[in-house]
């Protein structure tokens, strides 16, 4: 059988994989990319919600954006995407072994990059393997891609930012999530993610997991239980919930395969299969690179950042660039890397208990454990202030490494300064000119303008809003607490949409004055 040449084989067409192909190509390298999948992309086009990081990590931009941006770079580029084509096989000599159709061939690269990234973990309960069980991930290929509702009434397990994530998106699919449950004592995510969430009316079960699935055919209900810090079921905690459909998110697992078959030295000591490599992603065998969740578990601007690594690095192993050049870009791309690596959730603060901010002050202890801020907490956080004027409230309390609120207020109402995992400031003096970019822009969806006494005993507060139908102006309602629970009538007074909002609606509702530092979200009657 004939061996077909090629400079640069990658195996994955995911951020991490065309990342690489891409700085490779602009070296001169010839890359040739193959994907299982019908459409490259990997999973930025199930990613409708917006990044986190900095302007250079594409932040406040969708992930679906961010992919069709990508795509887009690599045929600038002149990388050869082959699509359904399946790499069966990874060989020594860096042979390739791929099938396409019905026919399978055989391709020797110079150099080979895997970015197969990960695929779920699930656990076993009783009633796992009914229909209706389903990944996290699998519900938003559902939604996101096919456009198809994954049922009706959802509960979700996991509370990592994968489970938080899609909940939302499950609810604006028009499904109804019930309950979100973690065994472990704290939510996993980020808190602006389960703040969001939360504001909806959708409570959290810590220290709770599934006992059972109920069903024949097919999911009708679920019974939680409360479990000890040993994981074992607390007798007569159970909770029961009719649903038709149960989510699994609890983790991700490298896939490594195509790695170990061609025996790469892999790290076994986490529990799993990760290659051992350096930070370009070269591994034990020369000439053979990995990046993205293939090389561990974290975020796609991380994986993309990757990936530009491994391409640079690459460039250099085949000759197109020396390496000095591959030294200072490397070095760009760490800074720009270890800048998403910082805060609460570094990779060195995981397991770990965090008890202050890096400003010294105390995390909100009901944001770890109910999904949402306090009333008596929010207040010590440098983003809630009162003023008369209208004026942002930055409810972002942790240490995460996000800074567009800053970049889009031209008045200088929001402060996050040169680090970017500090606690944006809501200004004292700052001059607000009501233009709502600042709430737009906030991928947590954590800022709302609040303007006080806008008519005796009535202020107006806006937030972002992305569900349809939309409210519409002279709409009444309820506005809801952090909680999600119904605390006042509300009147919607305006309604904003603009191409620079990127989707997110601006919703400007009258509650009375008592509850203008509380009410966080609308519910029409």
């Amino acid at each position: 059988m004939s061996v077909e040449k090629k400079e640069l084989i990658v195996v994955g067409a995911g951020p991490a994989g065309l990342s690489a192909a891409i700085e490779a190509a602009k070296a001169g390298v010839k890359a040739t990319v193959f994907d299982e999948n019908a459409a490259p992309g990997g999973q930025l086009f199930k990613q409708i919600h917006k990044f986190f990081g900095s302007k250079e990590h594409k932040a406040k931009v969708r992930g679906f954006r961010i992919g069709q941006e990508l795509l887009q770079e690599a045929r600038d580029a002149g990388v050869e995407v082959i699509l359904n084509a399946t790499v069966l096989g990874l060989y020594p000599e860096k042979e390739v072994l791929v099938q396409q159709g019905d026919e399978v061939k055989h391709y020797k690269g110079d150099a080979v990059l895997v970015a197969t990234g990960a695929a779920e973990n699930m656990v076993n309960f009783r009633g796992w393997t009914l229909p209706g069980v389903i990944g996290a991930g699998a519900a938003q290929t559902m939604m996101n891609l096919h456009h198809i509702k994954p049922g009706n009434r959802i509960l979700m397990l996991g509370t990592g930012n994968v489970g938080l994530v899609v909940s939302f998106q499950l609810m604006q699919a028009g499904c109804e999530v019930v309950a979100l449950a973690d065994a472990a004592p704290r939510i996993g995510g980020y808190g602006v993610h389960a703040a969001k969430v939360a504001r909806t009316g959708v409570p959290f079960y810590l220290s709770h997991t599934i006992k059972e699935v109920e069903g024949t055919d097919c999911v009708t209900g679920v019974t939680i239980q409360q479990v000890d810090s040993h994981f074992n079921f607390i007798p007569g905690t159970e909770k029961h919930f009719d649903v038709d459909t149960v989510c699994v998110a609890v983790g991700l697992s490298p896939m490594a395969q195509l790695l170990k078959m061609d025996g790469i030295e892999m790290d076994t000591s986490t529990g799993g299969f990760v290659p051992k490599c350096d930070e370009t992603g070269a591994t034990s065998i020369p000439g053979i690179y990995a990046a993205g969740d293939v090389a561990g578990i974290e975020e796609a601007s991380s994986a993309m950042i990757e990936g530009r690594m491994s391409g640079a690095a690459i460039a250099e192993y085949l000759g197109y660039t020396d390496a000095s050049t591959k030294d200072a870009r490397e070095k760009e791309l760490d800074e720009s890397l270890e800048s998403l690596r910082q805060g609460m959730f570094a990779p060195k603060n995981r397991g770990k208990k965090i008890e202050k901010t890096d400003e010294g002050i105390d995390v909100s202890e009901n944001l770890l454990t109910h999904g949402f801020v306090a009333d008596d907490e929010i207040t010590r956080f440098p983003g809630f202030r009162k003023q008369v004027k209208v004026h942002p409230v930055i409810e972002c309390t942790q240490n995460i490494p996000c800074n567009p609120c800053q970049d889009a207020c031209k008045k200088g109402c929001i402060s996050i300064g040169d680090n970017i995992t500090s606690l944006p400031i809501s200004v004292e003096g700052s001059e607000c000119i009501n233009c709502g970019m600042c709430v737009a822009s906030c991928s947590g969806q954590a800022i709302f303008l609040v303007a006080e006494d806008t008519e005796p005993g009535y202020g107006e507060i806006t937030i972002p809003y992305e569900f349809l139908p939309l409210p519409q102006k002279g709409d009444k309602g309820y506005g809801l607490s952090r909680s999600g629970e119904k605390i006042c009538d509300a009147e919607i007074t305006n309604v904003r949409s603009s191409k620079a909002f990127d989707g997110t609606n601006l919703v400007t509702m009258k509650v009375p004055m008592e509850y203008i530092d509380r009410a966080r979200f609308y519910k029409a009657q």
